[in-house]
């Protein structure tokens, strides 16, 4: 097995995450090629040496320039918050490097049309980090679903609600429009966007009924370094900042194949901890998952006789009938939210040697796809009236 080089760009929670697969996936997965965990980019203050002797990283760099243009790089992964991912992304394409990215894709609408634009021009593989799309049960309704288990798609119903983001928490990245780009929106929404055009197979076509709040619009100021939690891991100070994102959008919508579908995101459901997920009712059947859950999918069998009919609950954990689980656990030895992300890197390596992934890779385009439905939404939500999708570029 050939080798090949990773640099990543950024630390902090995502950077855990991807570490921790990057470092796991040959030992699980009979790779096409063995990811070696060449370099990690930090800021100084972020001590990224540190991150690298916990993580396994071989360098540590504070030159972000540098490391994507190094002639040793292969894979350049980006986990930084997202105004930054346009940057080191086109830096690292016009260099030749397949480039994998956290999402949202990018912080604007343009920056993510010219990472697909630089991507698709310079024949490069590329990579968005949607993944939910490796969580086995997901993976098995995007199956269930092209093989025209349920039918016709009718209504699609999906939410990803958590309740992390109360007063406590100060004014991190994640509040900041010139550094996030949106809220909840753009964290939440975006994850459940791409997971529903991916397990219906379908695209969106027009976003109305939008709606968008800050409850919290004033947080204390933030002190220290980063510890990597979602939240940032900052002490608060006195003073106070004002948040310029959403903590919650709600919004309706149309898919191409005619089904109406309605998505919420927010940071302050109380009692939700990481509640994402969906519902699709078709002609013949419906499914529904719950990442809380994550291990279980529920289907109902519309073609069964009346009698008989009604919710059946797959545990998802059996090797040669679930996705990716031939490469964990026995039945039932349950995986969790680390697994999607080595699953994701193993599909990516296979991506990058030409060959087929368990199930389809989010590329820039594809994502490029899903900022699309969160710009419409987003204008839906402050113009007050339907957005075609045809209109936003």
């Amino acid at each position: 097995m050939s080798n090949i080089n990773v640099a990543m760009i950024g630390q902090g929670f995502m950077g855990r995450s991807h570490s921790n697969a990057w470092g796991q996936v040959a030992k699980f997965f009979q790779c096409p090629s063995k990811p070696v965990m060449h370099t990690v980019f930090g800021q100084e203050a972020e001590n990224p040496q540190a991150f690298a002797d916990n993580w396994g990283w071989q360098n540590a760099a504070t030159d972000w320039e540098s490391v994507v243009k190094s002639p040793d790089i292969d894979i350049v992964d980006i986990v930084t918050p997202n105004f930054m991912h346009a940057p080191p992304a086109k830096a690292a394409i016009a260099a030749g490097k397949h480039v994998a990215c956290e999402k949202p894709i990018a912080g604007t609408l343009a920056e993510a049309r010219e990472m697909a634009e630089a991507a698709n021009k310079a024949g490069v593989k590329t990579a968005v980090w949607f993944c939910y799309r490796r969580v086995p049960a997901v993976a098995l309704a995007y199956q269930m679903v092209k093989d025209g288990l349920i039918g016709d798609i009718l209504h699609v119903r999906a939410q990803y609600l958590q309740d992390w983001a109360d007063e406590s928490v100060p004014l991190v990245w994640r509040f900041k429009k010139e550094l996030a780009g949106s809220g909840a929106h753009g964290d939440l929404n975006a994850h459940i966007i791409d997971m529903t055009r991916f397990v219906t197979g379908q695209e969106i076509t027009e976003i109305s009924g939008a709606i968008s709040e800050t409850f919290i619009k004033k947080r204390k100021l933030m002190t220290g370094v980063a510890s990597g939690s979602i939240a940032g891991g900052l002490d608060a100070g006195k003073d106070m900042g004002d948040v310029t994102v959403d903590d919650t959008v709600l919004f309706l919508a149309r898919f191409s194949g005619g089904a109406v579908a309605s998505f919420e995101a927010a940071r302050q459901a109380t009692g939700n901890q990481n509640r994402n997920g969906f519902e699709i009712n078709g002609t013949k059947g419906s499914l529904k998952f719950d990442f809380e859950r994550m291990n279980e999918l529920e289907y109902y069998d519309a073609t069964r006789p009346r009698a008989v009919q009604g919710w059946t609950n797959i545990m998802c954990t059996h090797a040669g009938d679930h996705p990716y689980v031939a490469n964990w656990w026995p039945d039932a030895h349950l995986i969790g939210y680390e697994h999607c992300f080595t699953n994701e890197a193993y599909d990516f390596l296979c991506q990058i040697a030409g060959q087929t992934p368990t199930v389809p890779i989010p590329t820039f385009e594809d994502a490029y796809q899903t900022q699309r439905v969160l710009e419409a939404a987003s204008l839906s939500a402050a113009e007050k009236h339907a957005i075609n999708m045809d209109d936003v570029k």
